[in-house]
């Protein structure tokens, strides 16, 4: 029997725990021999990530218990492992040494101030990043290691590299690079040099420069590369050869590519006689260089992941869908055969909110949005009585949301809340103009344009003016605690690691880490013209100007948004607050018990905002 209560206070089979637990997802795919191969994180385990590969009865953990499988390189990490001669070798995130073998042993010194990133198997050694720590910041280098741990440094070129691989035949080496001030999917450099001696010779840019980024590479022939780049605003793959002539591959504005958080990311695969596997705005297509043409792929999943491989004719990456979480697939494009190598979820379809796309318009541009409706067949909200609304400006900034299932929102879809996902100004998937919108205006426009889908919200009925509020995460950290600071449409905020005080980002202070330090010149403005820009856009400022009570959840060991700035904030409100702060968590929660307490204490937050008890869950200590 359907039931008539109050949003907020719906019971829903989907617990704190179940998010937790969906936050095992798989990541970093590879093909090897024809199989799988992936990454896994286990929030059980406190976070740590398994290697595991494909087996005929199933998923093989290959590397488990007692090892975690990735790096910190540029804080945010890459590719973690390859395989060389059939034996994994892999990063252990808790020393940042390089290990082989499935009963690992250890190829490079150990040094808690060294670590690697970005591993690809090359004619039987593993090229890869490396990354130092010194006193004066950290120093990078493209190295060669062998099976038997000799290390062979090939060279620098930028401050920040990746990307390396030799040629077919191995007279030349490739790869990616990029300087301060300028982020990977602003300016990138594709490089070529001869190897001379096992060692990079003198570099030509064959590709891209100021106002082009490429994001991914691969050698085709001795003398060619493949490369997504962006020189007429999207990025498209093309044919580059080593003398710089650039081929376009396909007409159209296509977003083929992606924003390079991450080292070692593959958004398109090579399947021979001028066919490529791409991801269209992270659906699957393929591109036929013949017709010139990117036709769609019809998929069991609607959002597949930059991990995209390919080997005789068969896909393997990630993929999901709106009621489907990520897991690990391969299509065979000759048969159509489509198997997918992690169990599927055990979910109730009726308890998980279908996203329904839709366009704001903001100043002068439109506002991407998802809105995930309550949904939960067991009750009905009262006559006259709309849901209470989350709006969820995402991380990054230079992210964008998906339609896939996210027990985050999950959650609270299934307790009777709206989620609005907002794509503000500045997000990925719509081409560099859309990107560069946020030049020289974060924090304004972001806010303005997650103000502009609350306003939408009301004005349509959907929400009630007392019953919204605003969560985000780092980057959307800052909109959602600038949103609190310049507005009272919100009337509350959950701020998880968020970015608070943006001087310590802009003077290079310790407060920053190296592959950020510079961004906010771009989105903000450079120093020291600009300065009142960051006083005026950092909600650390505004604590006192605050309009309601305030969740902030933080990572104790977070050295991307430094848990300090949180500490400072929450001491500086006026507003009723709360500040939980978790033990051995970096940016972002890994732990189950973490996970789980941070979703039931927000569950309480809202609850004691909006005026109702939800069940189940304990409540929330609020300073007042």
């Amino acid at each position: 029997m359907v039931q008539t209560a109050q949003p907020g206070t719906w019971e829903s089979p989907i617990a704190a725990t179940d998010v937790a637990a969906a936050t095992a997802t798989p990541t970093w795919v590879s093909l090897h021999d024809g199989q799988p191969w992936w990454t896994l994180a286990r929030p059980d385990r406190g976070g740590a990530v398994s290697l595991l590969r494909a087996g005929p009865d199933g998923p093989v953990e290959v590397i488990g218990d007692g090892w975690d499988v990735r790096n910190h390189v540029h804080e945010y990490g890459g590719r973690p492992f390859t395989v060389l001669d059939g034996q994994p070798v892999f990063t252990e995130a808790s020393d940042g040494r390089l290990y082989t073998g499935a009963d690992p042993t250890p190829l490079t010194p150990a040094d808690p101030d060294t670590r690697y990133s970005d591993l690809t198997a090359a004619d039987g050694e593993v090229w890869c990043v490396r990354e130092i720590t010194t006193g004066d910041g950290p120093v990078r280098d493209l190295v060669a290691v062998t099976a038997t741990g000799e290390l062979r440094v090939l060279g620098a070129t930028h401050r920040f590299m990746s990307a390396p691989q030799p040629s077919p035949d191995g007279r030349f080496a490739a790869w990616l690079g990029w300087n301060h001030p300028d982020m990977p999917w602003d300016s990138t450099q594709l490089c070529v040099a001869a190897l001379i001696n096992g060692r990079l010779g003198h570099h030509r840019v064959v590709a891209g420069g100021p106002g082009v980024s490429v994001c991914q590479v691969r050698w085709e022939a001795e003398d060619s590369l493949l490369a997504l780049a962006d020189p007429h605003g999207w990025w498209t793959l093309c044919r580059i050869g080593l003398d710089g002539a650039a081929t376009v591959l396909a007409d159209g504005d296509n977003e083929l590519g992606g924003p390079l958080w991450e080292l070692g990311r593959s958004w398109f695969a090579p399947l021979g006689r001028g066919r490529h596997a791409v991801l269209r705005s992270g659906a699957l297509a393929i591109l036929d260089e013949r017709s010139r043409t990117v036709t769609d792929v019809d998929t069991d999943y609607p959002v597949v992941a930059a991990d995209l491989h390919a080997h005789d004719g068969v896909i393997a990456s990630r993929g999901a869908g709106p009621t489907a979480p990520w897991t690990v697939f391969t299509l065979d494009l000759s048969t159509g055969e489509h198997t997918d190598h992690i169990p599927t979820s055990t979910l109730d379809p009726a308890y998980l909110p279908h996203p329904e796309p839709a366009l704001v318009r903001g100043d002068g541009h439109d506002i991407p949005v998802l809105l995930y409706p309550p949904t939960n067949p067991d009750y009905t909200a009262p006559d006259g009585h709309p849901p209470p609304w989350l709006l969820y400006p995402h991380s990054g900034p230079t992210t964008a949301h998906t339609p896939v299932l996210d027990l985050d929102i999950a959650y609270f879809t299934s307790r009777g809340f709206g989620v609005a996902a907002v794509d503000y100004a500045g997000s990925t998937g719509h081409g560099r103009a859309h990107r560069e919108l946020l030049h020289g205006h974060w924090g304004v426009l972001d806010v303005a344009d997650t103000l502009a889908v609350a306003t939408h919200l009301l004005d349509t009925g959907a929400a009630h003016p007392k019953r919204l509020a605003v969560r985000g995460a780092s980057a959307g950290g800052l909109t959602a605690a600038a949103a609190m600071t310049d507005s009272d449409v919100f009337a509350a905020a959950t701020l998880t690691c968020p970015i608070l005080d943006l001087s310590p980002w802009a003077d290079g202070r310790a407060e920053t880490h190296d592959f950020e330090s510079h961004y906010v010149h771009t989105l903000i403005g450079a120093l020291p013209e600009h300065a009142h820009r960051y006083r005026d856009r950092s909600p650390a400022g505004k604590a006192h100007h605050v309009t309601g009570p305030i969740l902030i959840v933080q990572g104790a060991d977070d050295p991307v948004c430094p848990p300090q700035q949180s500490a400072r904030f929450a001491a500086a409100l006026t507003t009723p607050h709360a500040l939980l702060s978790f033990d051995g968590e970096r940016h972002g929660l890994r732990a189950a018990a973490a996970i789980a307490a941070a979703h039931e204490a927000e569950l309480s937050f809202y609850g004691q905002v909006f005026g109702f008890t939800p069940p189940g869950v304990p409540a929330l200590e609020l300073t007042r």
